[in-house]
């Protein structure tokens, strides 16, 4: 039982190590805010590409290395919880994080790849949606499309809150474990939490209307203006 703690605090630690925040230093940008957005516009397209597939695998190594060791499977997916809660509650960045979006996809992936793929469908027409919107913006060159964005989405911030919850509906129906499948409604349960109170105390201090505060954070994973 000592071990299998040990391994679970091993990898939220790896889940927290600050990547981005070394990246946005190295490349003299602002560490504040959702740093995946300051890596792309920053320091462009490739560095915010390699920041996300840096999260990823974050969740992907932490499944293979607990199966490599031969860890108990609802160990190996607590590790893989663990890694995403260190992604959003980093104890190196005062427990103010990112999403977690990316590092639970490797993490789903990993343990379960058929639902994974099954559950994606959503956030991939989101994504799309959201290409297509910037494909259509008039004036500026492709680079800056591509570097600058098309602003706020509200097709794939849906679509990704989509994803992780038919996750563990998914999981169900095609019989996987029932460790994987509590542990894709644990993924989908502090995905949420997370989407509801980073910044929220902003929401408060102006008195906003908490309700709608409260649902535009759950399907569009962003405060009112």
């Amino acid at each position: 039982m000592l071990t299998d703690i040990t391994m679970i605090v091993v990898f939220y630690f790896f889940g927290a190590f600050p990547h981005l925040y070394l990246l946005c230093k190295l490349h003299k940008i602002s560490t504040s805010g959702d740093l995946h957005m300051n890596l792309w516009q920053g320091a462009g397209p490739f560095w915010g590409i390699t920041g996300v597939l840096a999260d990823v695998f974050k969740g992907v190594a932490t499944i293979l290395i607990c199966y490599a060791i031969g860890l108990d499977l609802w160990v190996i997916v607590a590790c893989g919880l663990a890694a995403v809660v260190g992604q959003m509650w980093p104890v190196f960045s005062g427990f103010d994080g990112e999403k977690g979006n990316t590092v639970g996809l490797g993490m789903a992936v990993t343990l379960a790849y058929m639902p994974t793929l099954i559950a994606l469908i959503p956030a991939l027409i989101g994504l799309i949606s959201k290409l297509v919107k910037l494909l259509r913006l008039k004036g500026q060159s492709t680079r800056t499309r591509f570097t600058k964005g098309a602003g706020t989405s509200d097709a794939l911030p849906i679509g990704i809150a989509m994803t992780f919850f038919i996750l563990p509906i998914a999981a169900y129906f095609l019989g996987e474990p029932v460790e994987i499948v509590v542990g894709f409604v644990i993924l989908f349960a502090i995905i949420m939490i997370r989407r509801l109170t980073q910044g929220i105390t902003k929401d408060i201090k102006a008195k906003r209307k908490m309700g709608r505060v409260l649902l535009n954070r759950l399907l569009l994973d962003r405060s009112i203006k």
